[in-house]
């Protein structure tokens, strides 16, 4: 651990300003966005799902190139241009401007954040679990510092100056990156790509993928709609806010009790508590109305949950289907989910717009728990079916 100290603190650095300011906001953004250019909420939410599909759709090309040359160009290179989109969405008049900004930073997303970070921890980490595990300690406080940050900057300067405030806070990891991260050494023999389809018939990747989708579905759902949600129940600013932002220490706690049991919890274990975890919370909310305790309660299970499976994400295709291959298939894994991470905030949108409220949504996103669960259990089955 102490060796990967400079690795560590680059990924977590590049990783939680990357989230905070170039996903985090777009929930934030949605008001202001509707009331200043008079667009519907379900045009403004098409824009973030189609940088969600760019972003799944250049996963698995992305992931083949960081197994032969490295990650370190595409995490510094695209945060840099993550940070000139979102000048450039600071400026936009029209949807046709708001959509093509987000298909290029759906690109963005897609070098600069996880998917790129995990590939080089695996490769370059001398204890990858346990580093991706500290990583996350960090990255857990995104949420924490970026929502109350946010809604300060548009307070403040009205949503396109924070956005041109977070295009100066993205453009910092870019330096920070190309000092921290390993370049491709000189002369390496590059490994073929991997043959992908035997993987993808594997009931191990096809339960793993359908976890990691559902997972998706319910976060990127959530991560647009809670607030919303929230505020209709007619909960205080003050509490919507505070609920949102305690996500990221619970995660943290989630985190650190795995950090402390280290290697006598394998990730797999970790992975069906995790999934379990989901459905349980999610029912905490769709019961629990205004009732403050009820909504600490499915804070604390999505969080642990969410906080245990961003760790599970990045470990468990190299436990369940080996290292060889790990950025092409973890891109494979990627674009499975782009459907259901697309589609979550369109789709939560047209429930809400069809059920008159968000009364619904809960009870639907418990469904995808669900499933969440039983592809996991399926997934852990044809490891041990497999195992000698």
């Amino acid at each position: 651990m102490k060796g990967d100290a400079r690795l560590i603190w680059t990924i977590a650095v590049t990783q939680m300003v990357g989230w905070g300011t170039l996903f985090t906001p777009f929930a934030l953004m949605v008001g202001p966005m509707e009331e200043e250019l008079g667009f519907s909420r379900g045009a403004i939410s098409g824009a973030f799902t189609l940088g969600l599909l760019v972003s799944g759709a250049a996963a698995v090309p992305l992931g083949r190139f960081v197994d032969r040359h490295g990650g370190r160009g595409p995490i510094a290179w695209g945060g840099l241009a993550g940070a000139a989109l979102l000048a450039c969405w600071s400026q936009v008049e029209s949807l046709g401007a708001l959509y093509a900004v987000w298909f290029a930073l759906g690109l963005a997303h897609a070098a600069a954040l996880w998917g790129s970070a995990m590939a080089v921890m695996m490769a370059a980490a001398r204890e990858p679990v346990r580093s991706i595990t500290a990583i996350t300690f960090i990255t857990g406080f995104t949420g924490t510092v970026f929502l109350p940050l946010i809604s300060l900057l548009i307070e403040a300067l009205g949503w396109r100056g924070a956005l041109l405030a977070l295009a100066a806070l993205q453009a910092l990891p870019t330096p920070m990156a190309l000092w921290g991260l390993p370049r491709m050494q000189r002369g390496r023999v590059r490994p073929p790509p991997v043959r992908l389809g035997p993987v993808l018939r594997r009931p191990a990747f096809i339960g793993l993928a359908v976890c990691l989708a559902a997972h998706a579905f319910i976060g990127v759902g959530l991560g647009v709609h809670l607030i919303l949600l929230l505020r209709e129940r007619g909960i205080a600013e003050g509490w919507v806010i505070a609920l949102v932002a305690l996500h990221g220490p619970f995660q943290v706690a989630a985190r650190a009790v795995l950090f402390v049991l280290g290697a006598r919890v394998p990730v797999v274990s970790v992975g069906v508590f995790a999934a379990a975890l989901l459905p349980v919370g999610l029912t905490l909310l769709w019961l629990g109305g205004d009732q403050t305790w009820w909504l600490l309660g499915f804070v604390l299970c999505w969080a642990m949950a969410d906080g245990l499976m961003t760790i599970v994400r990045a470990a468990a295709p190299a436990e369940l289907l080996g290292r060889e291959g790990y950025g092409a298939i973890t891109g494979a894994l990627s674009t499975s989910a782009v459907l259901p991470r697309a589609l979550a905030p369109w789709a939560l949108a047209l429930v809400w717009q069809w059920s008159g409220g968000y009364w619904l949504v809960p009870g639907l996103l418990a469904a995808v728990g669900v499933v969440a669960l039983a592809g996991f259990l399926v997934a852990r089955g044809d490891q041990r079916a497999a195992a000698p």
